[in-house]
């Protein structure tokens, strides 16, 4: 069984595209430019299933269009629409440098007093400023000036957050 902790989200699945069984697949991280995977996971009805990918090609930099194995008809694919998307940390964690959206769920650590600050929820890329949003929603500047070590092994981030900035 695939434990939610063992996989980071990369997307959701959109419509079926054609009749023979692909659907479109809106993703948000770069996995596919640093490694290769034979499968993807997808959330259904909240259990997490491994699907086997027959071929997968690029529309832009955001939308692919995958095929699935077993997966033949428009309406099987439709099926699918509105599933989220989660990548293997283990695969994607094999080169060492993780993904800002690979983050999500480890826990920030104050650099002085090794105070637990929070839990990531979330990655805010919406602006030229990327953003860690904590589960409680407090916001932190996911900078490489202030992140000192990332250890994936323990899932936590260390940083030296600017005094003033946890008050605001």
């Amino acid at each position: 069984m695939i434990r939610q902790e063992e996989v980071y989200k990369i997307g959701r699945l959109g419509k079926a595209h054609g009749v023979k069984g692909e659907v479109s697949f809106q993703f948000d991280d770069d996995v596919f430019d640093r490694t290769d995977a034979d499968y993807l996971i997808l959330s259904i009805d909240g259990i997490l299933i491994p699907f086997f990918m027959e071929e997968y090609r690029f529309r832009s930099d955001a939308l692919a269009l995958v095929k699935f194995c077993d997966i033949d008809t428009q309406e099987r694919a439709s099926e699918l629409t509105g599933c989220d998307v989660f990548f293997p940390r283990a695969l994607a964690e094999e080169d060492d440098t993780p993904t800002l959206t690979s983050l999500v769920g480890f826990d920030l650590v104050e650099a002085k007093g090794d105070k637990k600050v929070g839990t990531i929820a979330a990655i805010d890329d919406s602006t030229a400023n990327v953003l860690f949003e904590l589960e409680d929603g407090r916001l932190i500047p996911a900078t490489d000036d202030l992140i000192t070590d990332i250890n994936t092994k323990e899932r936590t981030i260390i940083m030296e957050i600017p005094d003033g900035l946890l008050e605001l």
